[in-house]
């Protein structure tokens, strides 16, 4: 049991280490696309009279590792399956179908953003227009003041003018009555004054 356990862990070290190692290449490997055909061939090595392992569609991503022969490149596809493809077929730009794609992307990017904007928009006419209703509800409520402000102010007016005409009119009264008692007064006197010297 020992024993077993023994082999195994080299094996298992081992076998991590190569998948680490083929990961570490893989990252360091140049991203390439196949150019726009229908579909080529992918060879076993360097040449039409190796095994085809399959085909590659146009416009599909790649890794080239950078080992090339006879006009062919050797190339990494998207399933991590080593293959020699033409290199004629090899290019650093990206294919119609990932340009559509990138380009549909970015439409619907923008189409959400348009419909963001729109609903922001939306919102801030809902907000102007309960604005405006408010700003029309204060302007009301600031004419009536003003009407209530005006009527308040003739009162006061009105109540000023009363006031002053009864303040004259019973100046008037004190004035007449103090002119009577000034004119009554002294001739009461002297009639006394005149009786009694009558009397003596």
């Amino acid at each position: 049991m020992k024993s077993l356990f023994n082999r195994i862990i080299p094996i298992t070290l081992a076998l991590t280490c190569s998948l680490l190692a083929q990961a570490e290449d893989l990252t360091q490997l140049k991203q390439g696309f196949i150019v726009d055909e229908l579909f080529i061939f992918m060879h076993a090595g360097a040449g039409t009279n190796y095994k085809i392992l399959g085909s590659i569609n146009a416009g599909s991503e790649i890794k080239i590792t950078g080992q090339s022969e006879k006009d062919y490149s050797e190339i990494i596809d998207t399933k991590g399956k080593k293959a020699w493809v033409e290199t004629k077929y090899i290019t650093d730009n990206p294919g119609l179908r990932f340009v559509v794609a990138d380009l549909n992307g970015k439409i619907t990017s923008a189409s959400d953003f348009s419909s963001q904007l729109d609903g922001e928009v939306n919102a801030l006419k809902s907000t102007i227009a309960n604005l405006q209703r408010t700003n029309k509800q204060l302007i009301s409520k600031a004419d009536k003041l003003q009407e209530t402000l005006t009527s308040t102010s003739d009162k006061l007016k009105g109540q000023d003018t009363n006031i002053k005409k009864e303040w004259f009119f019973n100046g008037a009264i004190v004035l007449g009555f103090g002119l009577i008692l000034g004119l009554v007064l002294p001739r009461l006197f002297s009639r006394r004054r005149t009786n009694m010297d009558n009397w003596q």
